[in-house]
């Protein structure tokens, strides 16, 4: 496969290329370009005229090309799917649906481009401004960089590029290094829906490819989810051009098992939540598990029990519930995290092994705080329950983390609910489910180390514009 720049399909300028393989085989099952700093010079330049082109189409227009887009995702729903099943690793049936919550997305971001309204403001409490008023509307920034991450790559990259091309922007996107083939395969929806020459390019490649272009003079913003430590060195270069910056970065998110809560409820809740979506890889999965003594022990045996009857195996197969991790990289370092907690004194209940890219679920106990267990993100199925005694001691225990995306209650107790949403530190509480949810419309992101900004199909619009002010003087009254 090819990237994309200024309107034609192309390789890297210095012919490099690197392989794309499925994480449940290691097989190669394509090669895309290796983008170097030539080629992000190359994008930039190109943007400057994309931001021109697509800035000048009405709403109605980017309503229409995005639309399109939507359409055609959804006609190619279960090819996408499988495509990005096979270089990614989850399974088959989530793949899908990241699929169709991608078309959502399109769809969404296309009906918010016809709704992004300036306001009109009076000025006459202000003395001497009485005859005077004031109209607002959004511009587009200009040229905005997406840095997609592995995990839900599709969804991710909608939301980034869909959101800059609604506001009529240029994006030039940046595909996750290891699974870029299906978000290729849908830019060129958007090249035959119609968008203008240069408003969306695609970049494929590694590190140094995102970082060239955040450091490129020619970028307004950089929208990236990813980790902390890769948010950090971005706030950083973009500091130099000060370049907006939006960043959905990691998570170890909390979830307060209170004593009144239904025990497998909470059980189906957890395996969904930490290990067979995303196979335990999402920013927002349950990493903390926070159970009050009574029901400790009843909820680790039913959670044991669930977690023993998952199948973990290739993810295209039927009755797969956990694929492989992204890549090996990945997988030995979740087996090194277990090996520390063993080494701090955790207990494993149930799985730690690991099999190539595969990690079994793993449920652990004997955690305490100030461990890295405890206390840094941990991507890959595993889960650690800890015990408390007083809810103000978990809600305290909850926010011990330098990061802050979403947490969780499960509680009937609706006191207690307010109280956590209250008191934790949080971008997201959500009460009698997983914090592995994330729905389009609303407002998404954390505090701390976990990112700054929300991303949603309102939100986002606003981030990747400029808000403009005309202020008209001495326009009412009688003439002198």
């Amino acid at each position: 496969m090819l990237m994309l720049i200024d309107g034609g399909w192309t390789t890297a300028a210095d012919g490099r290329a690197d392989p794309i393989l499925n994480p449940a085989t290691n097989e190669p099952i394509a090669e895309v370009p290796r983008a170097g700093v030539a080629d992000v010079e190359r994008a930039v330049t190109a943007a400057q005229k994309g931001k021109e082109r697509i800035g000048a189409l009405p709403a109605y227009r980017r309503y229409e090309i995005l639309e399109a887009v939507a359409r055609r995702v959804e006609a190619n729903q279960e090819e996408l799917g499988r495509l990005l099943c096979r270089e990614n690793g989850k399974r088959l049936a989530e793949t899908t649906s990241e699929v169709g919550v991608a078309a959502r997305i399109f769809r969404g971001y296309a009906e918010e481009a016809k709704r992004l309204f300036g306001k009109t403001v009076p000025l006459d409490s202000i003395p001497g401004r009485e005859r005077s008023i004031a109209i607002t509307r959004y511009e587009p920034l200009g040229v905005i960089a997406a840095i997609v991450p592995f995990n839900y790559p599709v969804e991710l990259w909608s939301h980034k590029v869909a959101g800059g091309l609604a506001a009529g922007n240029a994006v030039i996107t940046k595909t996750p290094e290891d699974c870029p083939l299906a978000i290729i395969e849908i830019s060129r929806y958007l090249e035959e829906a119609g968008l203008p020459q240069a408003a969306h390019q695609l970049l494929t490649g590694g590190r140094e490819t995102g970082e060239a272009l955040v450091r490129a003079e020619g970028v307004q913003m950089i929208a990236m989810t990813g980790s902390t430590a890769a948010g950090k060195r971005i706030l950083e270069a973009a500091a130099q051009t000060l370049k907006k910056v939006h960043l959905e970065l990691g998570g170890n998110d909390a979830t307060i098992i209170c004593d009144d809560a239904d025990i497998d409820h909470v059980a189906a809740a957890l395996v969904s939540g930490r290990f067979t979506s995303g196979n335990g890889q999402i920013c927002c999965a349950v990493k903390r598990v926070l159970v009050q003594r009574p029901i400790f022990d009843r909820l680790l045996d039913a959670l044991t029990a669930r977690t023993k009857a998952l199948k973990v195996g290739d993810p295209l197969e039927d009755g797969t519930d956990i694929g492989p991790l992204i890549n090996t990289r990945a997988a030995e370092r979740v087996e090194a995290q277990v090996r520390q907690a063993i080494a701090d004194g955790a207990r494993i209940v149930t799985g730690g092994a690991r099999s190539g890219n595969f990690f079994e679920p793993t449920i652990l106990t004997g955690v305490t705080p100030g461990t890295p267990a405890f206390a840094e993100e941990t991507f890959g199925p595993v889960l650690p329950l800890i015990p408390y005694d007083d809810f103000e001691d978990a809600l305290q225990l909850a926010n011990d983390s330098p990061f802050g995306l979403q947490a969780a209650i499960f509680t009937r107790d609706v006191r207690r609910i307010m109280r956590a949403y209250e008191v934790l530190d949080v971008g997201t509480v959500v009460v009698n489910h997983t914090t592995a949810v994330r729905v389009e419309n609303l407002p998404f992101g954390g505090n701390k180390a976990s990112g700054n900004g929300r991303e949603g199909i309102h939100e986002t619009l606003l981030h990747m514009s400029k808000e403009k002010t005309l202020l008209l003087t001495d326009v009412f009254g009688a003439e002198a």
